[in-house]
């Protein structure tokens, strides 16, 4: 009996010893963008803090229990710990209070709050408010951002005025989602087909800032996948019906368990369009997910895939865009002009941990496009194929007393572009046929390379005084092949630009824990597309330069008024030299010439703050408005002189402003206005568009029910006050024949749309 009593005893000895020295060990990320969250507040629930999460993310717990996690600009979260193992928790952003927020296009995935450039942020909050079908009305909410929006396919961005000038697309401006490019070995970018439901967070880079995305001189948008929820599962879908035979469908599924996510989502999106040969197909499949093998390393997977066939209604001229302008452009409609492509992008992105201090990010990307466009000059066939790499070691330490980071990285990229382009044949055809291939008129293949170089430091002069240094190498070149043309009449050529160096330095002072001031010097550059190197009899122009251009910027962002007011202010001055411009040669020929230089110097401002902010109700309201002076410093093409004259493409001012309603009853609302001001459209600025507002109106309510459903209803308006105005612009015009020329591509009348959305949680 004594000895059973002492083996008892011994074993509850033990048991109680191994309970007491049970730890458990766990890394705090943001549900967003998934980036490690560090200084977060850990207490117990005797409110006793027990420490913070170190720069990884990374705490460990000395026992069960019910834990509090808590950061400034990110909702509280408790919960319940009692399993041992590697515990992942997610904490969601407070959508009006991001300086604390992690942000993943900064080197060093930095506070937005430490970061000594321009970056707006749009959250999922910002996402959501629209219809879900045009990124458009999104990005116009940022300051300093303009889109011009045809059609739901066919787009151009400007970013501080830079790409106001390519005449159809964006160009000068880098996109990627999450580490793959969304622009091409050319420049030209293309984010409009991305599904919006596949989208956690939007960041711009505005100007020739970022090191690591390239230095663009318009800058990068960063667009967030969304990778999904650890720990929960569940499956939501959704119809959307509207004006002008809009139907779209979508579904995702959500798959995660401690240490897994993922999210494939799934839409079909139909438009008969406004318009007439506007019609538009569109079907998505998006896979994103998130793995922490351990607690070193981290895998994350983007793979994505888009079929689209979309009509081409292009644009009208003057008298067809007041008195008619649901009509498409005549030529365009007999040929029923349209493009048909399927895209597909896959990217795998692996971060290892070698200790607290020191990490690495490596990604490799793909991507195949295969395109067949009718327009009425030709038919063009294309299919692209790239590759790239990209990697940086970043090391975080102490230099003296004070904290000192640093990264340096490479990152290659390689495409190949096929191109055919083919007589079309549909004025032979009784009217009413549309597009039909003829000959062979030319085949290209063009290979196009680049490779950036890339560091940065970042040290703490004193607890207030941050630098920040960068440096980017780039070399880019091209190859053409004409498989085409033989003998003199040949093509072919190889292109090499000079190796661009690239410098930066920011300054950044902590006015207080929730306001910081910045000011910053950055160097940028945006090579020629390979079409724009050719001269008109074929041949490789080998003086034609990349435009160049410093970046001069002050700029402050924080929060104020007992941290319910947030603000950002930026002004900026920048200098574009060896200004590049497309000189049209024909309907569908142009060359590029470096013609001159241009200034640009601008205002901007956000404005964010709750008028209400009770636990029943919010209430807030968001503004941004952009004060644009971009001019031709000095523009001299053929026999035109245009210096001094305002730059092409651009408004002069644009405001943007959002009420933003929540209830705990589960209904909410969004009302919001843009004001844009008047456009140049011809470089002797002889014409300008006019100004126009828009008031959008968007509300709903949603509400679970039992355990398991979630139930989403919405109806919205767009253009509410009907106005009339140009969507977008087609700058400098040539007229054709008697033609005259064809500036406008008419904005969507007042429209509405309605959605129902059902989601089930496992």
């Amino acid at each position: 009996m004594l000895q059973d009593s002492i083996q008892i005893i011994v074993f509850l000895f033990l048991l109680s010893s191994s309970l007491n020295g049970q730890s458990f060990q766990g890394k705090i990320i943001s549900s967003e963008n998934k980036l490690a969250v560090q200084d977060v507040e850990i207490t117990d629930s005797q409110n006793s803090e027990l420490g913070r999460s170190d720069y990884n993310g990374l705490f460990e717990i000395k026992s069960p229990g019910t834990y509090t996690f808590s950061k400034q600009g990110y909702f509280t979260k408790t919960i319940e710990i009692q399993e041992s193992g590697f515990l992942l928790i997610e904490l969601e952003e407070k959508p009006l209070d991001l300086t604390e927020v992690v942000i993943k296009s900064s080197h060093f995935q930095s506070e937005l709050k430490e970061i000594a450039s321009a970056i707006s942020v749009i959250s999922e909050t910002q996402i959501q408010s629209n219809d879900g079908i045009n990124i458009a009305p999104i990005l116009n909410s940022v300051p300093g951002v303009y889109m011009h929006n045809g059609a739901l396919n066919t787009n151009r961005i400007t970013i501080r005025g830079i790409g106001s000038r390519n005449l159809f697309g964006t160009s000068k401006i880098r996109a990627y989602y999450e580490d793959i490019p969304l622009t091409n070995g050319s420049g030209e970018t293309s984010i409009e087909d991305i599904e919006l439901q596949g989208i956690a967070r939007m960041e711009i880079l505005k100007g020739p800032s970022s090191s690591l995305y390239g230095t663009g001189l318009g800058g990068s948008i960063q667009l967030i996948a969304d990778k999904g929820f650890f720990d929960s599962q569940s499956i939501q879908s959704a119809y959307t019906f509207g004006s002008y035979g809009l139907q779209k469908f979508w579904i995702n599924t959500n798959l995660g368990n401690k240490t897994n996510a993922a999210k494939i989502t799934y839409s079909n999106t139909h438009s008969d369009g406004y318009r007439e040969n506007n019609e538009l197909k569109r079907q998505t499949v998006t896979l994103a997910s998130n793995h922490y093998l351990n607690e070193k390393n981290n895998l994350n997977i983007l793979a994505n895939y888009i079929n689209l066939k979309a009509y081409i209604p292009s644009s009208l001229n003057e008298d067809d865009y007041i008195n008619d302008p649901s009509k498409a452009a005549f030529t365009w409609g007999q040929s029923k002009g349209f493009e048909d492509y399927d895209k597909f992008l896959l990217g795998l992105s692996w971060q290892h941990e070698y200790g607290p201090k020191s990490k690495q990010i490596s990604s490799i990307f793909g991507s195949l496009f295969d395109s067949y466009e009718a327009r009425p000059f030709n038919i063009l066939e294309q299919g692209t194929k790239a590759i790239g790499l990209r990697t940086r070691f970043i090391q975080n330490t102490m230099l003296g007393k004070n904290k000192f980071q640093w990264t340096a990285g490479i990152e290659f990229f390689n495409d190949q572009n096929l191109i055919k382009t083919f007589e079309n044949l549909y004025r032979d055809y009784p009217p009413g046929t549309g597009s039909v291939q003829g000959s062979l008129l030319s085949d290209f293949k063009e290979r196009r390379h680049y490779f950036n170089v890339f560091m940065e430091a970042k040290y703490n002069l004193s607890p207030k005084f941050l630098i920040d240094f960068g440096l980017n190498l780039n070399q880019t070149s091209y190859n053409l092949d004409d498989n085409f043309n033989l003998g003199s009449d040949d093509f072919s050529g190889n292109y090499s630009f000079d190796a661009i160096l690239s410098p930066k330095i920011g300054l950044n002072y902590q006015i207080n824990r929730s306001s910081m001031l910045y000011a910053s010097i950055s160097h940028g550059f945006s090579p020629p597309k390979l079409e724009e190197t050719l001269l008109p009899d074929g041949l490789i122009n080998n003086d034609i330069q990349p435009e160049t251009g410093w970046n001069y910027e002050i700029g402050s962002r924080g929060k104020v008024i007992k941290d319910i007011f947030n603000y950002e202010i930026y002004v900026y001055l920048m200098d574009i030299d060896n200004l590049l411009v497309a000189r049209r040669t024909g309907d569908d020929q142009f060359i590029g010439v470096n013609a001159g230089k241009t200034i640009h110097k601008g205002l901007e401002i956000a404005l964010n703050y709750f008028l209400i902010n009770k636990k029943q109700v919010q209430l807030s309201h968001s503004n941004s408005f952009s004060l644009n002076n971009y001019t031709f410093e000095e523009f001299q093409d053929l026999d035109d002189d245009y210096s001094g004259n305002d730059l092409t493409g651009v408004p002069d001012k644009t405001f943007f402003s959002q009420l933003y309603l929540n209830t705990s009853i589960g209904i909410y609302a969004f009302l919001n206005f843009q004001y844009i001001g008047a456009i140049p459209i011809r470089d002797d600025n002889s014409i300008y568009s006019g100004s126009y507002q828009l008031v959008n109106l968007k509300t709903g309510f949603k509400k679970g029910f039992g355990k398991h459903f979630e139930l989403d209803t919405q109806i919205g308006i767009n253009n509410l006050l009907d106005e009339k105005y140009a969507s977008m612009l087609l700058i400098n015009a040539g007229s054709f024949g008697n033609n005259a020329p064809r500036y406008y591509y008419p904005g969507t009348p007042l429209n509405y749309y309605s959605s129902v959305s059902l989601k089930y949680s496992f």
